[in-house]
């Protein structure tokens, strides 16, 4: 988390100083533009991912289209109060949400009461994928995840995992190895990434699925013995940390991520998707933009609006099948 906000601080404090010329668009992204104030709707609190993702395509658009950009964070029900409140803006480009897995994916499946369906959404593009990790406490003596389901097979319902809450990104991860596995932990689910990586630290919990950061400093330093990041690819923040799916051919699909994308409201015409589409790329493509999202631990991760649909639809229907197999369903609080 310290490193998440340390990005997002120096993204503001740089914007400041970038020139107009070193992020001007290629004359092809000038043929639409706004014609008054853009908002950016963060379906989140300041400080985490969405909003960095947000404010950095913020400052980037304000100087690409002369228009002021600003972002509002709108967080509650999983991320579903934000989304629900860009779905009812203008499809004219003036109303941007940055989504989440969250409640562009698992939302669908999840909740009972859910105020909007998933083709209300104009998917414009992806920014940036960031792996899940899995760690166990020392005192386990496990250091892999082949030594976790050997573990596991020996010793059935003698371990608990830890996560952020219930269907969240790194409670569903959890949920999706053991039903590919077909073994058995105990789910303990905390207010928050930082109360599951506490309990974790203090071995009361044995296991813990989370995003990449704030595990991975402690893995780092030896307080948790890191098992696998979730992603087809290792990361880069992380190289000796095998990928999921190379540790069991029952995990050989295996590919979950916290991704952040660019949406706008489904009435949003064409050249207005292709236009802030080709934003999104030219952002993507800044050197100061790839340092940054280096820093996240993620990587870059840009596709038309076709390509970002198609990958929401397999996320929607990835999670669906985890949710329905464990028989979730909550109320959106």
């Amino acid at each position: 988390m310290t490193k998440t906000l340390f990005s997002r601080r120096r993204v503001l404090a740089g914007a400041a100083t970038l020139t107009t010329a070193a992020i001007l668009p290629r004359s092809s992204l000038a043929d639409w533009k706004p014609t008054e104030n853009v908002r950016l709707i963060v379906p989140a609190a300041a400080g985490g991912s969405t909003d960095v993702m947000g404010r950095l395509l913020a400052a980037h658009l304000q100087t690409a289209w002369g228009q002021s950009a600003v972002v509002e964070n709108r967080s509650g029900g999983g991320g579903t109060i934000g989304t629900s409140e860009a779905i009812r803006a203008k499809g004219d480009g003036h109303t941007i949400l940055i989504g989440n897995p969250g409640p562009n994916a698992i939302a669908y499946s999840i909740f009972k009461n859910l105020s909007y369906k998933a083709d209300q959404l104009q998917p414009v593009s992806n920014m940036i994928r960031i792996p899940n990790i899995v760690s166990a406490h020392p005192s386990t003596g496990i250091k892999s995840i082949p030594e976790l389901v050997a573990f596991l097979k020996a010793n059935p319902d003698k371990l608990s995992y830890a996560s952020s809450g219930v269907g969240q990104s790194p409670h569903l991860t959890g949920a999706w190895f053991l039903q590919l596995t077909g073994l058995k932990m105990t789910h303990i689910p905390f207010r928050g990434a930082g109360p599951a990586l506490q309990a974790a630290l203090a071995g009361d919990i044995q296991i813990l699925f989370d995003n990449l950061f704030p595990s991975l400093p402690q893995v780092q330093s030896g307080t948790l013995n890191g098992l696998c990041v979730t992603t087809t690819e290792r990361s880069s923040s992380a190289p000796n940390l095998p990928t999921m799916r190379e540790s069991a051919p029952e995990l050989a699909n295996f590919d979950v991520s916290s991704w952040f994308g660019v949406f706008l409201p489904k009435s949003a015409p064409p050249p207005v998707v292709e236009a802030l589409n080709l934003q999104v790329k030219a952002l993507l493509e800044r050197d100061d933009i790839k340092k940054n999202i280096a820093s996240m631990g993620a990587r870059a991760d840009y596709g038309t609006p076709q390509q970002f649909s198609d990958f929401v639809d397999a996320e929607t229907k990835k999670f669906a099948g985890i949710i329905q197999k464990e028989g979730l369903q909550m109320d959106v609080q």
